[in-house]
């Protein structure tokens, strides 16, 4: 019997230094709302600090399945909803870019 693997999604940012504040508090407002959520197992906000690298704003939540991702990420979408929060329009005003994708362990 395979064993399941936890599925890891990362999403990585470029964020400029005037846009720092504000987007890496809606960032942490967003995980408070993932932390509580079924499946969810740990998560990291990160931040460059030194060597070459286009991303200086990096979050990784570690998730015990793609269904658990899916439920919370409509939780969020609910919540956002609720307050009249927009991403994309966060994003767009304060000139972020974005790579977003999920990712498993590689066994060795």
């Amino acid at each position: 019997m395979s064993k399941l693997k936890n599925i890891y999604r990362v999403d990585k940012f470029i964020v400029p230094e005037s846009s720092r504040d504000e987007f890496l508090s809606r960032i942490l407002d967003t995980h408070k709302i993932l932390r509580v959520q079924p499946g969810f197992i740990q998560d990291s906000v990160l931040e460059h600090t030194e060597g070459p690298g286009r991303y200086n704003i990096v979050t990784v939540a570690e998730w015990e399945s793609q269904e658990a991702i899916n439920s919370a990420k409509n939780v969020v979408q609910a919540e956002h909803a609720k307050s009249g929060f927009s991403p994309q329009q966060i994003m767009d005003r304060l000139s972020v870019q974005a790579d977003i994708a999920n990712y498993t362990r590689v066994s060795e």
